[in-house]
């Protein structure tokens, strides 16, 4: 059964903490706590996205999945701010007051560049660091107009979850073939209404938290990156080979690992190939962590 908690983000913003996991049962070492993990989705996402990844996890550390702000069961300000900063300190202020220091970040898309942005200015906090699919260079004006159009094209409201499956699944101009896993990934963001089925976020809010990323790269903050890092992309996913074996150049202690048959939600088109390819990560920088340089 999830479990809850709920932290104070930034501006005063709730934020709902989720473990799905029970604690491991045998370490060891009973002195010594559970490594932590922060799951961090992208946006549009949800802290129940994690739930698998987050199962396998637990069996040797403490994983927390966070709903962030305008996500999810978190709170969703009418008026922000959906800014960089203010999604930084939301995930600063989980970890702080759930005792997950020092933590491995695991994000994915929008959720991947806050970890490493974090990691970047809190380097006492983060071991570790996971990036899923996500690009470092300016996506431009372009991106951002693309995304109010599809925003526009949402057939709301749903009559039934079946519809939202097939849509995002199928009927969606951005699906290049079928793709049962994205249809369900949209089936979780979604939440009945007297008139159908509706997202649980404002995409004015999302297109607003967009924004204050799109329009700049991102290197400078990677660079500054202590911990070991390791980039995973989808092989059909939005992060090029070319880029992501930049990031992982640019990284002080970059990795780099790729999956086959996954786009951009790689742990939900692949999930056990993702877990092949970030748990050994994970369990290596737990058993024999790296202090960060100074």
């Amino acid at each position: 059964m999830a479990r809850r908690s709920d932290v104070t983000g930034s501006d005063g913003v709730r934020l709902a903490a989720w473990e799905f996991a029970d604690p491991p049962k045998d370490r060891g070492d009973s002195d010594r706590a559970a490594p932590g993990v922060l799951l961090l989705h992208g946006l549009m996402g949800r802290a129940a996205h994690w739930a698998p990844t987050a199962r396998w996890l637990g069996e040797k550390h403490r994983p927390v999945a966070l709903d962030q702000r305008g996500h999810g069961r978190s709170d969703k300000p009418a008026d922000g701010p959906f800014t960089r900063e203010a999604y930084v300190a939301d995930a600063e202020a989980a970890i702080e007051q759930l005792g997950l220091a020092p933590v491995a970040l695991v994000g994915h898309s929008m959720g991947a560049l806050t970890a490493w942005q974090l990691a970047a200015r809190r380097p006492d906090l983060v071991r570790a660091l996971v990036i899923c699919d996500m690009r470092a260079s300016a996506l431009g004006a372009a991106s951002q107009r693309e995304w109010e159009d599809w925003f526009k094209s949402w057939p709301v409201p749903f009559a039934t979850l079946a519809d939202v499956r097939k849509w995002f699944g199928e009927d969606d101009p951005w699906v290049e073939r079928p793709s049962p896993s994205r249809g369900d990934f949209f089936a979780e963001v979604m939440a009945e209404r007297a008139d159908g089925w509706r997202p649980v976020f404002s995409r004015r809010q999302m297109l607003k938290s967009r924004a204050t990323w799109v329009f700049d790269a991102h290197w400078e903050e990677l660079a500054q990156v202590r911990c070991p890092a390791l980039v995973v992309r989808g092989l059909d996913g939005e992060l090029g080979r070319a880029e992501a074996q930049e990031m992982v150049r640019v990284l002080p202690r970059g990795r780099y690992a790729e999956v086959d048959g996954a786009g951009h939600l790689v742990h939900y088109d692949q999930p056990e190939a993702w877990r092949a390819a970030v748990e050994p990560f994970l369990r290596e920088t737990a058993e024999h962590p790296v202090p960060s340089e100074p």
